[in-house]
């Protein structure tokens, strides 16, 4: 009943005139905070769960914005709130969880992230997809709808992250579309550079009113042009006019880099993308060294990291713009959620190979080979290598309710690496492509990461304990003496 509540205070929040939105608002951020900080069900330290109340409230603030300047169209919203908060966020499917835990032991992932094609119509520098137009492999058509059928069914997932290469290259530039238009009840979040994204195309999707695009830029013009080739942010601005004229929601996607966290930490940054641009929500993936052109001296320092740490929490909680930060975001999905975890997800790449995470470019299960052999990807969740990740992510803190290890450095293979390199990563792991097992080999590589990670450590463990686990702590203390 409390849910049927929500959902109809949400669509009343974008429904009726602006003038009622506080009486609307209020309902629905009483209810997140209700669920969220006082109904902790898993016991979560108190800051951890308020994280994620006010990520949760910025996101409602940045489409209730545009919804105002008119860049998303009402009849999009609701169809958002009914495939993304109805069936991702507030699971429609637990019948289908419920079975599958009961199967196997374990509640399913909530997604999966799926690169259907290697293709792409740009070169950027130090791109994880390492395109090349000769050699670009793609996943055939049917082989993606079986898959997004199966999650469908077995996970109950209900929401579908689209990466690449260009998505829109994929099966003559309709493949992402048809898609959406098959799955009518699961969203789809399309990574993209949007120089792909026409006025009809842009159309299209809010017909689709289910696929919204991340569109990916570096910083301004400059760098955006200086990494994704000339001309190229003024096909993005180009976009994103289309976008807004079909009242399709989209957000931006960034690599954060040493080079560029100097933008990163600065608010006004974020207020052009908000403000002046209308993104509703931003992505920040901090660089990770693999890929072509493998840099380790590229990633934000720890101390650039720290700061960045800081700049989004203010912009969550003071400017309620919806931003997540890969890594430093980690606190608000209780750590990694890579290897399949519950509530997490698992990477499919354009040759079939099923890895933990985007970023670790290692694996054991092939789709095709598991197809052949009469298996659904499920199957693939109980690899030895995914098993290995899951337990280091639940000893790690997923498990330990009140008291979980830092949360700052969440990531298996950036933030730990050696453990993640001898203990995770070992026997009967494979490496993605040539870039991935020369980084895996290289002991500079791996000396590197790991004076990273000490550096990071030194620096968050302070802000762990006595910004997220100090109450908890003392309660510990207490309760022992």
């Amino acid at each position: 009943m409390k849910e049927e509540i929500l959902l109809r205070s949400l669509s009343n929040l974008v429904k009726y005139p602006s003038i009622t939105r506080p009486l609307f608002r209020k309902s629905v951020v009483t209810y997140i905070y209700a669920t969220v900080v006082k109904g902790n069900g898993k016991k979560r330290p108190e800051e951890v769960q308020k994280h994620k109340y006010y990520l949760l409230k910025s996101m409602i603030r940045s489409v209730e914005r545009n919804v105002d300047k008119g860049y998303i169209s009402k009849e999009v919203v609701s169809k958002v709130i009914y495939t993304l908060v109805k069936g991702a966020i507030l699971g429609e499917a637990k019948e289908a969880q419920e079975t599958f835990y009961k199967k196997y032991g374990i509640y399913p992932p909530s997604f999966i992230v799926l690169s259907p094609t290697q293709l792409c119509n740009l070169q950027c520098t130090g791109c994880y997809a390492a395109a090349d137009h000769k050699t670009a492999r793609q996943i055939p058509y049917e082989v993606s709808r079986r898959l997004l059928q199966e999650i469908h069914d077995e996970w109950g997932a209900r929401f579908v992250t689209i990466s690449g290469g260009e998505p829109l290259m994929y099966e003559n530039k309709k493949g992402i579309l048809n898609l959406c238009r098959e799955f009518s009840d699961m969203y789809f979040l399309m990574y993209t550079n949007g120089t792909l994204i026409t006025d009809e195309v842009a159309k299209e999707m809010a017909e689709l009113a289910n696929i919204t695009p991340a569109i990916s830029v570096e910083g301004y013009e400059k760098e955006t042009d200086a990494r994704r080739g000339k001309g190229a942010w003024k096909r993005i601005l180009k976009a994103m006019d289309n976008l807004k004229k079909h009242g399709v929601p989209f957000g931006v996607s960034i690599t954060g880099t040493r080079f560029n966290a100097n933008l990163l930490t600065n608010e006004e940054f974020y207020d052009y993308y908000f403000n002046e641009i209308g993104a509703s929500y931003m992505w920040i993936f901090q660089y990770m060294p693999i890929g072509r052109g493998i840099n380790v001296d590229l990633m934000p320092t720890p101390e650039q990291r720290v700061e960045m740490f800081r700049t989004w929490q203010k912009c969550v909680r003071e400017k309620e713009y919806f931003v997540a930060d890969f890594w430093n975001s980690g606190v608000v999905s209780d750590g990694c959620i890579a290897y399949g975890r519950p509530g997490g997800y698992i990477y499919i790449d354009w040759n079939g190979n099923i890895m933990p995470c985007v970023f670790v470019p290692y694996y054991v299960d092939n789709i095709f080979e598991i197809y052949k052999r009469g298996s659904t990807i499920s199957d693939a969740l109980f690899s030895e290598f995914f098993k290995r990740g899951r337990e280091w992510q639940f000893e790690y803190g997923y498990e330990h309710g009140s008291i979980p290890q830092n949360w700052l450095m969440p990531c298996s293979i950036r933030d730990h690496y050696k453990n993640f390199k001898h203990n995770i990563a070992r026997n009967e792991v494979k490496p993605e492509d040539e870039n991935a097992e020369v980084a895996f080999k290289d002991p500079e590589y791996e000396k590197k990461m790991i004076e990273y990670d000490e550096r990071l450590r030194n620096l968050t463990e302070k802000i762990w304990k006595e910004e997220f686990l100090k109450e908890n702590l003392e309660k510990i203390k207490i309760s022992s003496a």
